[in-house]
């Protein structure tokens, strides 16, 4: 079972092309200025099952992908898994919003966060830094963050950031 705070089935603002949210319940990054506070008690919100999940994303045709957002997703990667895997295997794309670093995951060495990258087609990386926030940005909150082309970066085996 995943917790998650909620869904939006259609949304123009979490990535490219029309897209599917989840937004996962749990983190703990506590990032100052966080724009969805009420995700943060790991106990928080309900739950639902992947297939669950599916069958509402699948409804739509005109999704370019599912956004996995929080919360942190990568508190409950195994979890999300299914969800990436099934949503690749269906052509479409997944962009996941993490608090952590890419490096930061890759150094976890934890097999379900490896699996739910490897599935990753957009990373929207790094802590949301209040003193950094910039209304201008496509698709993050501050300008630490960065959108990271997770195809590129595993062909090319270092960081391609996604001109958005």
């Amino acid at each position: 079972m995943l917790r998650i705070a909620g869904v939006i089935r259609e949304s123009i603002v979490d990535g490219p092309g029309l897209r599917f949210v989840v937004f996962t319940q749990g983190c703990t990054h506590n990032c100052e200025g966080c724009h969805n506070p009420a995700t943060h008690a790991l106990d928080g919100g309900y739950e639902i099952t992947s297939d669950r999940i599916l069958t509402e994303f699948f409804k739509n045709p005109l999704l370019k992908g599912i956004t996995l957002s929080g919360g942190e997703p990568f508190l409950q990667a195994g979890e999300l898994v299914p969800i990436a895997k099934s949503v690749k295997e269906g052509k479409k794309d997944v962009v996941i919003y993490t608090g952590y670093t890419l490096e930061a995951l890759r150094a976890m060495n934890d097999n379900d966060v490896n699996e739910l990258l490897s599935y990753c087609d957009v990373l929207v990386d790094g802590p949301f830094i209040l003193a950094q926030r910039d209304l201008t940005l496509t698709f993050k909150g501050s300008r630490n963050q960065r959108i990271i082309d997770m195809n590129e970066t595993r062909k090319q085996g270092s960081i391609v950031l996604l001109e958005v």
